[in-house]
């Protein structure tokens, strides 16, 4: 029965899981507010002297702590535009007798990030495992083709995506689409988007699967060759499943990078839609709230694609019969 000692050991357990976390959170806050504070004090400083206003010290900290365009805004202020941008606006809107995404949604600009970060997501990784088999079974790829991918992430992102964005945005096949209505602008700037996801998102599948396929000890693979087992039953029996484990841990890491690129490839394509097209918005109007609770929602995202990978890879080290 579920009596008041054991009552009092669950209080215990959860006391001593969250207490930590939220003291860590309490101490992030409280020097947020302090750095507001002190970045805001000038402009409501040189606002006082402006207009010649006498105001008490706790006057001044309100105010810092409210204003329209602060250079560092409050968490309050961050958390209420989350809120008003979610909640508070509806997804979807009606325009011109049609039911539309409501921009003004953060939401429906996630959803916009996401469909591009999944689709590059899975492209980098299907990409990422084929070179990583490759790489284990081929010394001269080994050789030739692991510096190339090595030396490829060296190149910055920023560079790259004006590259690609104005490569892919002028094939002929892409633009014929469009001329012929078959896709919208938006989706042809779709392409764009996933291979810059992509491209930094088969990095950390390739390393992860390079090394749980290289996992299995020598004396697994003499049993193998005990066994007269053939390359590929060696790679199907034992070191696909040996390199499961790693698999799932460089995807958490790619899916991270998938929606970094994701986001910075909306940034030159002129996109309308998306964190990234949010941020750059923000940033030209000045709305430094808005650009932080861009930046929040897309950090909720990486962390919702995160747990969502996490959950997948309990499934599926609970059917192998590996315990987590």
């Amino acid at each position: 029965m579920f009596g008041p000692k054991s009552a009092a050991r669950w209080f215990g357990a959860v006391s001593h899981a969250v207490l930590p976390v939220m003291a860590v959170v309490a101490a992030i806050v409280a020097i947020w507010y302090g750095g507001s504070v002190m970045m805001n004090r000038a402009w409501t400083l040189d606002q006082i002297e402006r207009r010649g206003l006498e105001m008490t010290t706790v006057e001044i900290v309100t105010d810092t702590m409210n204003q329209e365009r602060p250079v560092l805004p409050t968490p309050h202020q961050v958390f209420a535009e989350l809120w008003d941008t979610t909640v508070g606006e509806p997804i979807m809107r009606e325009r011109r007798g049609e039911l539309q995404g409501n921009p003004r949604n953060l939401l429906f600009h996630a959803y916009h990030t996401l469909w591009p970060t999944i689709l590059g997501f899975a492209i980098g990784s299907f990409l990422g495992i084929l070179l990583a088999v490759g790489i284990v079974h081929s010394r001269a790829m080994d050789m030739s083709v692991m510096p190339w991918a090595i030396a490829s992430q060296t190149i910055p992102i920023l560079a790259v995506a004006p590259i690609i964005v104005v490569v892919v945005s002028n094939l002929p096949a892409l633009n014929n689409a469009v001329d012929q209505g078959w896709i919208s602008d938006d989706t042809k700037l779709l392409v764009p988007k996933a291979l810059i996801s992509s491209y930094l998102s088969f990095f950390p599948v390739v390393v992860g699967m390079v090394a749980g396929l290289r996992s299995p000890n020598a004396s697994d693979l003499d049993l193998m060759r005990t066994y007269s087992a053939s390359r590929g039953q060696t790679f199907w029996k034992l070191r696909l499943p040996a390199s499961v484990p790693f698999l799932f841990t460089s995807f958490k890491v790619s899916i991270a990078a998938a929606l970094v690129g994701t986001i910075v490839a909306e940034l030159p394509t002129g996109a309308r839609f998306g964190l990234g097209a949010r941020l750059l918005t923000g940033s030209y109007y000045g709305q430094t709230i808005q650009i932080w609770s861009a930046l929040f929602m897309a950090a909720i995202c990486a962390a919702a694609l995160v747990i969502l990978l996490g959950a997948l890879e309990r499934v599926v080290l609970k059917r192998m019969g590996v315990r987590t």
